[in-house]
């Protein structure tokens, strides 16, 4: 069941409404409940697997705040981090770490007898184990006590809202929040449901729409050359933040007509000025996952600058893999890393060219040049992201810069004609100038004093979803995958 369909309207009015209708002590039942049909509607065999990290991190919870011992506390983390992590070696990177054994092994005129295993990667999955080894690894530390309800436990891993593609929750934010009892209040219905709207829009219009033509340029690359290429990579820079924010706005908002507080996932990151920046406004979730539990663990900035270099580069590079078991996407952790490197080395000389540029006008504009800079930085590295192999990304490179003959073969249209483009330009338009407005004042469309303009607001855009729209069976949202 994917947000923007019908079935999920449906799901949603019906969930909500149990929610506020049943006594408060059966609520986590229900939610639970739908949780699991909603899980299942994908693929409902691999149900179990959640089932069984479930037991295993609960009860290994409940031993490492009970065990004193240092060592044998130790080694239940252990058991519950290669329960989960095996999960995801298991279905997500058997078949690829397979795979460059068998080419390492041909170049060495050998076979490999090790078999193939022909599975579906559980949607969702890089996620919700990430949620779970963090219960684990903060009860482990001592900042989380362990959860004695089997049912609120499995609730917290399995929240529908987030459940296939974030946010990646910490036990301290969402855990109590499933004891509180949640009265029928106006304003988080109201609240939530804006921002629902807010997220369909960003991915029906803007996100499904950008795809029609990323797609076609990406799925037949050899047909195209200089202009499109160069579009298609820009358009897929939006498409894919439109479509995961859009969900994160979706997740955040269903959750919280229910009175539930989800953290936030996004905020503008191409309004960035650097690559720190940007990583601190995307996938936010994710980005202080790995900070928390891997870049501070292994001495974040508190040593050596050789080594401090090498935290960072190590840092994304895992986060390359955790996306995708593709050489494309190690690769394209690898940028990000090196792209942060670079920063840090050029620093002191970025700080005397700032101070130059740092008044009136000048200012202004270095600024913008900075936010281009970063989009194109990120963009080059996306890049990679949508790329189906490396060979196609190199394609894409060398053809970028070639302008002859530009799309003589297909059209990249797709017999839409120049409308593909101009609504596509409108609405990217409408989303910054929203965006813009409601971080400068004071979120102003969203919780504004004037109903008028909040009413006027939501209606302007439940008249673009329902015009402007790609309402397609096939349009999934991309980190589905993860």
């Amino acid at each position: 069941m994917i947000f923007n369909s019908l079935s999920f309207v449906f799901f949603f009015i019906v969930v909500t409404g149990l929610y506020y209708l049943l006594p408060h002590r059966f609520r986590w039942f229900m939610l639970l409940a739908a949780s699991c049909f909603f899980y299942m509607f994908f693929k409902p065999v691999y149900i179990l697997i959640l089932a069984g990290t479930i037991v295993i991190d609960y009860y290994a919870g409940l031993q490492l705040e009970k065990i004193q011992d240092k060592k044998r506390k130790k080694w239940f983390l252990i058991i519950s981090l290669i329960a989960n992590i095996g999960v995801l070696v298991v279905f997500k990177y058997y078949n690829f770490i397979n795979e460059n054994i068998t080419t390492l092994l041909m170049q060495m005129g050998m076979g490999n007898p090790i078999p193939y295993l022909k599975i579906l990667l559980p949607i969702g999955l890089s996620f919700h184990t990430f949620q779970a080894m963090s219960y684990t690894i903060e009860v482990y530390r001592g900042n989380q006590k362990a959860e004695r309800h089997f049912g609120i436990y499995a609730l917290y891993v399995m929240f529908y809202p987030q459940l296939v593609a974030g946010p990646i929750e910490r036990p301290q934010n969402v855990l109590h929040q499933f004891y509180e009892k949640h009265p029928l209040l106006y304003e988080n219905i109201s609240a939530g449901l804006k921002l629902m709207l807010w997220g369909f829009f960003k991915k029906v219009v803007i996100a499904d729409r950008l795809a029609i033509g990323v797609n076609e340029v990406y799925e037949h690359l050899d047909q195209y050359t200089g202009i499109p290429l160069i579009l298609a990579t820009a358009m897929f820079s939006i498409q894919i933040y439109c479509d995961f924010s859009g969900y994160s706005d979706i997740a955040l908002g269903s959750a919280r007509v229910m009175g539930f507080r989800l953290m936030e996932n996004f905020n503008r990151p191409y309004a960035a000025t650097t690559i720190s920046e940007f990583w601190s406004r995307w996938h936010i979730s994710l980005s202080t996952w790995f900070r928390d539990y891997l870049y501070i663990p292994l001495g974040g900035n508190r040593v050596k600058v050789p080594r401090w270099y090498f935290n960072l580069f190590f840092v994304f590079l895992v986060s390359g893999i955790w996306h995708g078991a593709n050489w494309t996407f190690i690769l394209w952790g690898a940028l990000h890393g090196a792209y942060l490197i670079f920063a840090l080395v050029t620093k002191p000389i970025a700080e005397k060219i700032r101070k130059i540029f740092d008044k009136g006008f000048t200012a202004v504009m270095y600024r913008l040049l900075n936010v281009g800079m970063v989009f194109g930085l990120t963009t080059f590295a996306w890049l990679f992201f949508r790329a189906q192999s490396f060979k196609d990304a190199v394609y894409v490179i060398k053809h970028a810069f070639k302008f002859q003959g530009l799309n003589v073969q297909r059209d990249i249209y797709l017999n839409n004609g120049q409308d593909f483009f101009v609504v596509a330009l409108f609405a990217i338009l409408f989303m910054e100038v929203v965006q813009y407005v409601n971080a400068n004042y004071n979120n102003v469309l969203f919780q504004g004093k004037s109903k008028l303009l909040r009413w006027a607001f939501c209606f302007v855009l439940l008249l673009l979803i329902c015009t402007l729209g790609v309402f397609h069976s096939d349009t999934e949202f991309i980190y589905f995958q993860f």
